[in-house]
């Protein structure tokens, strides 16, 4: 009856001997063993050598500078530990231990656990790595691309395409025009008992001119090193709105400079590629360019993806979105297409844009096709609570 406390309290000890490091002040007395020993290793390689409060504990272990200990403790890490807990310590890793060089070198990169961040990174690094680790940075990409694409693309055409149905539809159609289907659903509250009909208060009409007349999106993302999880988030949507034959799809990358990487939306590793993450930022030049493309503004979603932290003239920027909205242009301004919570942004700039009407505020990939099919229909955004 005794021994699940006794277990649990053994649990605890081991828990806080793993956090704590061993070291003589830590209170456990616990010592470790096998698989429990091989952990307490890895934590230590990468976090001995924190800052030690009190003289407390200094561990003296460390992942060196060679590529092969640091794969080896990749191999360690995802061996003892979920991939949620690998990708933070690689992440740390490369924060507090200065790994990025060592991200240069393939033996490494095919032992690392993919994902949004370390594809940032890469993409941060490319144009200093050596020519046989470009191939292998390359796909490690794919494969996060691939994974994300799965993930996010089956449902974004499908809240799209229910989007761009609803907007094409008209209330007041001819005989030959009006959607039955469609009528008799909106209409059931209608149905007479006594008549055993329906009496449609509110036709449905097919929108002949949806099967010609298509949405124009121009994905304007910001390419500062602050960015990056954002850049790769809007690669990937960009591609798979290309892929709709009922959306035209624009992408626009800048930070100092602009690139339009619209003939590259095919493949969204090729956009990737295609972008510098780092530099300074002119969204007030990008946006510029944006509204020099725009030729039918009523059919128009500008999305702005950037932290708002201009390098430009703020004035200017401010006055092409104002410039924008009132041809007709639906501008949705999103701080962050990521999950990484509440970024860091230029809040004078927010509240600006949001008094013309273009409320800033973070997007996860999630949210983004419903975000994506409110401006379509040219109905209120569903913005977040930022508490």
């Amino acid at each position: 009856m005794t021994s699940e406390p006794v277990d649990a309290g053994q649990e605890r000890l081991r828990r806080w001997r793993l956090v704590l490091g061993g070291e003589a002040a830590d209170g456990t007395g616990r010592a470790l063993s096998g698989a429990d020993a091989a952990m307490d290793r890895a934590l230590a390689a990468l976090y001995g050598k924190a800052d030690t409060p009190r003289g407390g504990r200094d561990r003296s272990a460390g992942l060196g500078a060679s590529a092969p200990s640091v794969a080896r403790w990749l191999g360690d890490i995802r061996r003892y530990f979920p991939s949620s807990v690998v990708r933070v310590m690689q992440r740390d890793a490369i924060d507090r231990l200065g790994l990025a060089t060592l991200l240069m070198e393939p033996e490494m990169l095919e032992a690392v656990e993919a994902d949004v961040h370390l594809v940032g990174t890469l993409l941060t690094l490319h144009e200093a790595m050596p020519e046989r680790t470009k191939e292998t940075a390359r796909a490690v990409v794919r494969t996060v691309v691939a994974d994300l694409e799965q993930r996010l693309a089956a449902r974004t055409r499908s809240v799209l395409t229910g989007a761009l149905d609803r907007s094409a539809r008209v209330t007041r159609p001819r005989h030959h025009d009006i959607d039955w289907n469609r009528t008799i659903a909106a209409n059931l509250r209608h149905y007479v008992p006594e008549h055993r009909t329906v009496v449609p208060e509110r036709l449905v009409g097919y929108g002949r001119a949806s099967r010609s007349v298509r949405k124009e999106v121009v994905l304007c993302v910001d390419q500062s090193g602050s960015m990056a999880a954002s850049v790769v988030y809007a690669s990937v949507f960009g591609a798979v709105l290309a892929s709709m034959r009922s959306i035209g799809t624009r992408l626009v990358v800048f930070d100092t400079a602009v690139a339009d990487l619209t003939d590259r939306l095919d493949d969204p590793v090729d956009v990737l590629f295609g972008t510098r993450l780092g530099g300074g930022t002119d969204i007030n030049r990008a946006l510029a360019y944006c509204q020099s493309r725009i030729t039918r503004p009523t059919e128009t979603v500008v999305v702005l993806i950037s932290d708002l932290y201009e390098g430009g003239i703020r004035d200017e920027m401010l006055k092409r979105v104002a410039a924008m909205k009132a041809a007709g242009v639906q501008f949705v301004t999103l701080l962050a297409l990521s999950d990484e919570g509440a970024p860091a942004y230029d809040r004078e700039h927010a509240a600006a844009l949001a008094a013309l009407g273009t409320p800033a505020f973070a997007c996860t990939p999630d949210l983004f096709p419903e975000v994506m099919a409110a401006a379509i229909e040219k109905r209120p955004l569903p913005v977040p609570d930022r508490g």
